[in-house]
């Protein structure tokens, strides 16, 4: 069983720090560190590269909070000050996954860097943070399932419970479940795919974007805290579009690092 240990790690005067916060930091950092190390290892100008994955990465932050906010007007309309209170929880990842890449390889263009290649350096760093980034749900108390009495449940404090639940005290970690999932295709995608993929530049990426969809849309039909449109939960549509995107995307890399066939 999971019980959820509160928001703030500490407080040092008036600042407070939450745990939201800490592993947010602690995801993108690790996420820089391995994109640097691994840019090096593959000849590529890492410093550049990581100066473009930063933009990308404050890109990914406001796109998911936009996301956040778009589909929770109802309550974002009421209280607009809490906007800005990312520090609470609050960010969609699918909006990251839209904006952040799109600044990333803008930049990479205009910068004249290797897009496709700098994007697979991209994936396992994508992949291990969202691995990270998933605790701060635990510690907001957020980001949960359908109540169950699976040995593993999650204890959910009465104030965070939604409407409708509170006779329920315990729930899926959904949170769990997406960090374990994320954390398998980080291995898959370092351990296997990456060697075997190394001469299709751009394949790793919608590989990581394909299987990052499958288990998003899995997860999904479990969380209590979905946007709906209409009768649709829209990170399971947004999920569907992901995987459409990886195949595409990963036909179109086959097809670029496929010799033409001399008639």
């Amino acid at each position: 069983m999971f019980a959820s240990p509160g928001a703030i790690a500490f407080e040092i005067g008036p600042l407070v720090i939450r745990w939201y916060g800490i592993l947010m930091a602690a995801a993108i950092v690790v996420g820089l560190w391995l994109g640097h190390r691994q840019a090096r290892r593959d000849g590529l100008p890492a410093d550049d590269i990581i100066s473009a994955a930063q933009w990308a990465i404050l890109a990914g932050l406001l796109g998911a909070r936009l996301y956040e906010v778009i589909f929770n007007w109802d309550y974002y309309g009421q209280y607009p000050a809490k906007i800005v209170a990312v520090w609470e929880g609050g960010l969609a990842m699918h909006g990251g996954l839209i904006l952040g890449p799109l600044v990333g390889v803008w930049l990479a263009y205009r910068w004249r860097l290797p897009v496709l290649r700098g994007l697979d350096m991209a994936a396992p760093s994508l992949a291990i943070g969202q691995a990270i980034g998933r605790w701060g749900n635990f510690f907001n108390e957020e980001a949960f399932g359908r109540p169950t009495e699976l040995p593993w449940k999650l204890y959910i404090s009465p104030a965070h419970r939604p409407p409708g639940y509170a006779q329920y005290e315990y729930f899926h970690p959904t949170f769990l479940y997406e960090s374990l999932w994320d954390f398998a295709v980080f291995l898959m995608l370092v351990a296997w795919l990456r060697p075997r993929l190394r001469q299709q530049p751009g394949a790793l990426f919608f590989v990581y974007i394909g299987l990052y969809s499958v288990g998003r849309f899995a997860i999904e039909s479990l969380r209590l805290d979905s946007f709906w449109l209409g009768s649709f939960r829209v990170p399971q549509l947004a999920s569907v579009l992901g995987v459409v995107v990886a195949l595409i995307g990963l036909a179109w890399t086959h097809r670029r690092a496929t010799p033409a066939t001399a008639s």
